[in-house]
């Protein structure tokens, strides 16, 4: 089935292809026809909005299919990106657990596909599948190590330019581990966007991509980055 944006739609859990390769979705069939009983399915065009900063959770979402940037916003408008959300992410998580406000903005890089589950019926379904329990303990996990690394990142990084190295590599890990050579990635984001997610400017960043490009260490076309030395990227984040 296919929505208004072009996306071929999944409405059936239990049949999902891609099912095993996720982490939260990766259950038995018991499991996954109790999560497909709860569920409801939407489509998103970008730019769409999932839940905004200091909003009382409802629920949790999972991103089945686009991407989403999580930010946080302070009084006087400045931004910080704090990661880019994968399909198979669950999103929402820590809030409708701990029965908070939800702790940052999701916003919609593409048109998406999104299962939400409300709040208590997925804590109903979470006490009654232990595990299912078990996947939300690994995604928290995985989410507070990846916290860490950029907490680290920006902390040890004594560059701009260490910084937005670190940040390709970091988009590029999947085709480093299989060692593809000249590494392609698309960049969903804005160069106003990878500031904020540097603590940059939009300006250096720029300047940052031209000098990358001079130093033949990336080339691009249009949202296409490929990097062509790896090794000289990995030299910068001692930088």
């Amino acid at each position: 089935m296919r929505s208004p944006y072009g996306l071929e739609i999944i409405d059936n859990c239990t049949t999902c292809p891609v099912r095993e390769e996720r982490l939260f979705c990766n259950l038995p069939a018991e499991s996954m026809l109790a999560l497909q009983r709860i569920k409801s399915t939407s489509t998103y065009p970008k730019g769409a909005m999932l839940f905004v900063e200091g909003q009382e959770s409802r629920g949790a979402f999972i991103l089945c299919k686009g991407k989403a940037k999580l930010y946080t916003s302070s009084a006087d408008g400045r931004t910080i990106i704090l990661r880019i959300a994968q399909p198979g992410e669950v999103l929402g998580l820590t809030s409708t657990i701990a029965n908070r406000p939800y702790e940052a903005t999701v916003e919609l890089l593409e048109p998406a596909q999104v299962n939400f589950f409300p709040k208590s019926d997925f804590l109903r379904f979470l006490a009654e599948h232990g595990e299912a329990s078990m996947h939300v303990a690994q995604q928290l996990s995985l989410n507070c190590s990846g916290a860490y690394e950029e907490i680290r990142c920006l902390g040890l990084s004594a560059s701009s330019g260490g910084k937005l190295a670190r940040m390709l590599l970091n988009w590029a890990a999947p085709a480093l581990k299989r060692g593809t050579k000249d590494v392609k990635i698309t960049l969903s984001l804005t160069h106003e966007e990878i500031a904020q997610m540097i603590g940059s400017s939009r300006e250096t960043v720029t300047r940052l991509f031209s000098d990358f490009r001079r130093k033949q260490l990336i080339s691009t076309k249009g949202s296409t980055v490929i990097l062509h030395d790896v090794p000289a990227l990995r030299a910068m984040l001692e930088q």
